[in-house]
């Protein structure tokens, strides 16, 4: 479904990515762990468009959208749940959830699929009228994942989800995405915690100084004296 080819992006006279290739196959969660500024959250940026990639391709389904704006990228099935959740906070869950439908124009469909995230996270629909601002870091991360599936979207891509939860809410947060990969949604993750990415995916890569280092099944990392080592605190 998605691929990038030798990607390229430079923070001014900082080189972020340098030569990243990896690729995620239609209906399959792929991670992507590293050290704090490895390149993991440049490279999110870089497939939503918001990074211009100054070298490389990113193709969706064998056609190119490096050079495409964000809103072309998200009408052709790609949205990003941001690292921070970044909720309009004067605004409510439902308004915030029609702003995620905000390039859709087919209310029937907009609707539907308004009842079955609100059944995904039912806490959304108890607080429909509630600012999004009051609303708990947990709460905010369901709003936020909920927001991008209004776009409906062929792949998500999840930058740090668990950060800062209390274990309880991750468990009911990453049921959730496991009930939306079982309906064929791609899922590319980025996550600090290890464990946790290696044992929802189906794929993982690893990153170093904006470089890809290693790509393989989860066991296998698991496996790796160096992961276990430097990422799995073995």
């Amino acid at each position: 479904m998605l691929e990038l080819r030798d990607v390229h992006f430079y923070y001014g006279q900082i080189h972020a990515l340098q030569g990243v290739s990896l690729e995620v196959r239609s209906g399959q969660v792929v991670c992507l762990i590293g050290s704090n500024g490895a390149g993991k959250s440049s490279t999110l940026m870089a497939i939503s468009g918001v990074n211009a990639v100054s070298r490389g391709e990113i193709l969706l389904e064998g056609e190119a959208i490096h050079a495409q704006e964000p809103d072309d990228i998200v009408r052709r099935g790609i949205c990003q749940v941001p690292e921070g959740r970044r909720i309009f906070p004067h605004l409510t869950v439902l308004e915030n959830l029609e702003m995620g439908a905000f390039l859709r124009n087919d209310a029937g469909g907009v609707k539907d699929d308004l009842d079955y995230v609100c059944s995904l996270f039912p806490v959304l629909h108890e607080r429909r009228g509630q600012r999004g601002g009051t609303l708990s870091g947990g709460e905010q991360q369901m709003l936020a994942i909920a927001r991008a599936l209004m776009s409906k979207p062929r792949l998500l891509l999840l930058d740090e989800p668990s950060l800062g939860l209390a274990p309880r809410i991750i468990e009911t947060i990453f049921g959730v995405l496991a009930r939306i990969r079982d309906e064929g949604t791609g899922i590319f993750l980025v996550e600090q915690n290890a464990h946790l990415a290696l044992n929802f995916s189906d794929w993982a890569y690893v990153m170093e100084t904006g470089r890809i280092i290693m790509g393989d099944e989860p066991a296998v990392l698991r496996d790796s004296p160096a992961v276990r080592e430097a990422y799995l605190g073995e």
